[in-house]
């Protein structure tokens, strides 16, 4: 009897042990399938980079979805199938966990796709270093359209965001600006972003510079020199209007006859646009003496006597 206790004893140690045994394996193998699953989304990083432009917008998915509903419901109506929560994701699936100098196309191609609709014909305004006197315009002539005044633009607007390899997987302290990294989240947008626009324009557009800027009014660096003008179709754009702006009281580096604005019109040219070239378009200088009403270059008429 005491004999069969024991081994009755034995058999039960050796059955935990065992059970002991293959808990702590599967436990192991839990850590380690973890760890490989999550590897290339979560890459380790020591400590998030510290870049030169600011970070990620605080509260980023509230300003995102609530610019993309006041967008469809109050301003445009006519979008309200557009799915504000699916256009959210979209954006932070383009970014989060990566390599803030590691952007492509590739991660916007869904948010364009979401947030495209279309631009109606004589409409499109585009602009280059002129930004707060164009959208000042925009706000008071609803006949033309910037970037910044479609869905993707207007969502975007002045709103920065990039992610980190590391959790939270978002960099909320800096962001790399492109002279730290060209395809970085912001400038792979943006760049993307005018493309799709310039790509929509047809019949009439327009485009309002500076007369301004010392350097002059047309660069081919800029984004509107380097990808809206390329991106025009000559199929479906008549004219190319031209609003050269001063700023009111100058300096008046450049008019339509200066060599920026000439080189300008060769590009347009030589795509077979016809170009219309005006200096200090009067609807928009009104639009800069309502700051300046005293000035003389505001007068709308003088005294000849």
């Amino acid at each position: 009897m005491p004999l069969q206790q024991g081994s009755a004893r034995m058999r039960q140690r050796t059955v935990l042990l065992v059970g002991i045994v293959v808990l702590l394996a599967a436990l192991v193998l839990a850590v380690v399938l973890a760890s490989l699953l999550t590897h290339g989304r979560h890459e380790v990083s020591p400590k998030m980079l510290k870049w030169k432009d600011r970070g990620t917008t605080k509260n980023l998915q509230e300003v995102i979805l609530g610019r993309c509903y006041n967008y469809i419901t109050a301003q445009h109506p006519e979008l309200g199938d557009k799915d504000c929560l699916k256009i959210w994701e979209s954006l932070k699936d383009a970014f989060i966990y990566k390599n803030p100098c590691n952007i492509t196309p590739e991660d916007y191609q869904p948010l364009m796709e979401l947030a495209s609709h279309p631009i109606p014909c004589n409409k499109s305004l585009f602009w280059s270093k002129t930004g707060d006197l164009v959208h000042r315009y925009t706000k008071s002539n609803q006949n033309f359209l910037t970037l910044e005044d479609t869905l993707l633009g207007y969502m975007a607007d002045r709103v920065s965001w990039c992610g980190d390899p590391s959790a939270p997987g978002i960099n909320y302290e800096s962001c790399p600006k492109r002279s730290e990294c060209e395809s970085n989240p912001g400038s792979v947008f943006w760049k993307m972003a005018s493309k799709m626009f310039a790509e929509a324009a047809c019949g009439v557009v327009q485009v309002m510079l500076n007369g301004s800027v010392e350097a002059g009014a047309f660069r081919s660096s800029s984004i509107f020199g380097s990808i809206e003008i390329f991106n025009l179709d000559p199929v479906k754009v008549s004219e190319v209007h031209i609003w050269l702006m001063q700023n009111i009281g100058g300096p008046q580096s450049e008019s339509c006859s200066g060599h920026s604005i000439q080189r300008l019109i060769s590009i347009l040219e030589e795509r077979n646009f016809k170009i219309i070239c005006e200096d200090n378009y009067r609807p928009v200088q009104l639009l800069q003496c309502v700051h300046n009403p005293d000035h003389t270059d505001c007068r709308l008429c003088t005294n000849s006597t």
